[in-house]
């Protein structure tokens, strides 16, 4: 995995959206104002391409279906921005209930690396997320073989990474599922897995930022996370034997 994959994948997970919720609009209003400039105006047809959404906070409420929110973008093929919100069956731990996920994909240049942190604190934060995540497009398949499912246990995940519990085998949904290269951390996620301990969390501190409702958005390494980077994968792997909550691994 490489910077040169050029797209930051940005997914959070929330409680599920509830009649009249005001936070599809607070999610997209956040992202624009993280990166100067950004319009989300349009959407897509399979018919007829790019569409002008002119009204566009009115045309959200209006299309909130489902239990998430269509597909936005901006007018920029050089530099596109997208977002679109979900609600996922899933629960975030065994027995709860499906929950509310955004995702949104940045280019991953300059600027999207220099915005990344306030895309993903807005994001969240609008939309009252348990936890989240922003990770260079492809890390997502290396996670997907971190997971443990039934009659591959002795399997071992890529770059000596540890083996994760799937979400249905949990039991506390605060606990993120695993780690990213920045991290969104709810007050509830935080205080699950121990974040922050001063006496054991000096770097880490250095690289995040408290949010507005107390959460915290953590970043392990300066530039976005490329496991082929010995530096990078030493500060994962550090990560995760800190937080051995976090993938449901300290769980009985």
């Amino acid at each position: 995995m490489t910077v040169a994959q050029r797209t930051l994948i940005v997914i959070v997970h929330a409680p599920a959206l509830k009649d009249h919720d005001d936070r599809p609009t607070a999610v997209v209003h956040a992202m624009e104002r993280a990166l100067p400039g950004l319009r989300l105006g349009w959407t897509m047809s399979e018919k007829e391409g790019l569409i002008a959404v002119p009204q566009r906070d009115e045309w959200i409420a209006a299309n909130i279906k489902d239990g998430g929110f269509p597909f936005l973008c901006n007018d920029d093929d050089n530099h596109p921005v997208t977002v679109a919100g979900l609600e996922n069956p899933n629960g975030l731990a065994a027995g709860s209930p499906p929950h509310f996920e955004i995702h949104a994909d940045l280019p991953l240049d300059a600027a999207g690396i220099a915005g990344a942190v306030d895309v993903l604190a807005g994001v969240a934060e609008g939309s009252r997320a348990v936890w989240g995540h922003a990770t260079p497009n492809g890390y997502g398949g290396i996670v997907a073989q971190q997971f443990r499912h039934p009659g591959d246990e002795l399997q071992a995940p890529p770059h000596g990474l540890p083996s994760l519990r799937l979400p249905w085998d949990r039991s506390m949904p605060e606990i993120p599922h695993f780690l990213g290269w920045l991290n969104y951390w709810s007050a509830a996620a935080a205080q699950a897995i121990g974040f922050p301990d001063p006496g054991r969390d000096s770097k880490l501190l250095s690289r995040a930022r408290h949010t507005a409702s107390g959460g915290w958005v953590v970043q392990l390494t300066d530039a976005p996370l490329d496991l082929d980077n010995p530096a990078h994968l030493d500060a994962l792997l550090r990560a995760y034997e800190r937080f051995p909550e976090i993938g449901g691994r300290a769980a009985p």
